[in-house]
């Protein structure tokens, strides 16, 4: 029988969002979060799959899932989800990440039913209309993304550089999100299905409903158009034990068809979802997030050595997460000299932590942020499929500001002095050809 799971109260700082949860028999997660002020509706798909979930060889399959389920299931003609949905005066799309996949709409409440029935017809009979034809279109379809926003964009395979220079090979978190080509060409039907079958079931997912419907009513429809797709074995979570600091300080060193040298430093940082990860986030914000930042301060403005210069976290759930600061040196300036002073900032924020102005400046822009993010009912869905998916509380919608609040600067002191340690980085150095 299908459970009702515990409402969350709202703790009395937080914003205060109703959060009602339900699970059906079969192991589908719902999520109701009623907001009548306009009459649309917010429906969210979280997956619990992603590119680290991927094995050695099958690279890029959950990211090509997010395009195949888009090419029809058993009673949906292929292109037909997105053109019914923005028939009905629907915003649609879907995400990949190396954590998770996500699929969601927007559109007046009353086409509820619509995507309900849609979103459940292709969870419960994607791999009957799945055929090499489809499979073929759409690995093309990867493939011209991978053009045009890895291949052909200046300092496009930065990020693919950074991982490989912070994670080993073999690591869930080795590979890009987009995956190996050659690995798309090797793949079969009967390889694509295998992974639809152990990852898009019932019991790996979350639905989300926010917006114009009442949560009996959300639970209701989630009932009648999910309730009878069978759920499947667990899939079985990658290793995620925190990987040691980088240590022996690599290197990699490129030159491409850039429109300046540049020079990028990675660190291998706590998971997210721990005090420690807020803690040296705050401080990688005082570092490179935004003109207040020490980098931009320091490199753009006063010395006027770079053209921009960042610094920012990647957070990941698996044991281990990815902080980098880069800086992209001025027409006329030694990279070395720019390398040099991002490494002084770094060191610096590192020995002497960050004052109570940084951290309380880093901690009005995080809020800013999430008040922004959470006015709309469509990114309110997408983090509570988030919470739920990712840390099993979507309650943290409501209490995360307390948690960054929480944070001072000793922690962050301490969270700089373990994970940006002088022989804890590797750095890429891209140069310009012909230079």
């Amino acid at each position: 029988m299908s459970a009702p799971l515990p409402t969350t109260a709202p703790p009395a700082t937080g914003p205060g969002y109703p959060i009602h949860q339900h699970r059906l028999a079969n192991g589908l997660r719902v999520i109701a979060s009623p907001d009548h002020a306009a009459p649309s509706v917010a429906v969210n798909l979280w997956y619990d799959v992603g590119s680290r979930h991927e094995q050695p060889g099958r690279t890029g399959f959950a990211h090509l899932f997010e395009h195949v389920m888009f090419q029809g299931s058993a009673h949906v003609e292929s292109g037909q989800h997105i053109g019914l949905l923005q028939a009905a005066g629907a915003s649609v799309n879907a995400t990949t990440w190396f954590d998770r996949t996500n699929y969601f709409e927007t559109l007046p409440s009353g086409g509820l039913d619509l995507a309900l029935w849609l979103e459940a017809d292709r969870l419960g009979s994607l791999l009957d209309a799945l055929t090499k034809e489809n499979l073929d279109n759409q690995r093309e379809v990867v493939k011209e993304e991978k053009r045009q926003r890895y291949d052909n964009v200046p300092y496009g395979d930065a990020m693919r550089r950074l991982i490989e220079l912070t994670f080993p090979a073999d690591h869930p978190y080795g590979h890009t999100v987009i995956g190996s080509m050659e690995d798309l060409d090797a793949a079969t039907v009967e390889d694509v299905a295998a992974f639809f079958s152990a990852y898009y079931l019932p019991n790996n997912a979350v639905l989300s409903i926010v917006g114009d419907c009442d949560p009996d009513t959300a639970f209701a429809r989630a009932e009648t158009y999910f309730g009878a797709l069978p759920s499947g074995p667990t899939p079985t979570a990658p290793a995620a034990d925190p990987l040691p600091p980088l240590s022996g300080l690599p290197r990699q060193e490129t030159s491409a068809d850039v429109p300046a040298d540049a020079a990028y430093l990675t660190w291998r940082l706590p998971a997210v979802g721990t005090a420690e990860f807020d803690a040296i986030d705050l401080g990688m914000t005082v570092l490179g997030h935004g003109q207040t930042s020490r980098l931009h301060r320091r490199l753009v403005r006063r010395d006027e050595i770079a053209e921009s210069s960042s610094a920012s976290t990647m957070g990941l759930i698996g044991g281990t997460s990815m902080g980098y600061a880069y800086a992209r040196a001025r027409d006329g300036v030694a990279l070395e000299q720019v390398h040099d002073v991002v490494l002084d900032e770094v060191e610096r924020i590192v020995a002497d932590g960050v004052t109570e102005l940084e951290l309380r400046r880093a901690k009005a822009q995080f809020e800013r942020h999430w008040w922004h993010e959470l006015a709309r009912i469509d990114s309110r869905a997408d983090a509570l499929g988030e919470f739920a998916t990712l840390y099993g509380d979507p309650g943290l919608v409501n209490s995360r500001l307390d948690q960054i609040d929480a944070v001072d600067s000793d922690a962050v002191a301490a969270a700089l002095q373990a994970g940006l340690a002088p022989a804890h980085r590797s750095t890429l150095i891209y140069r310009k050809e012909n230079a």
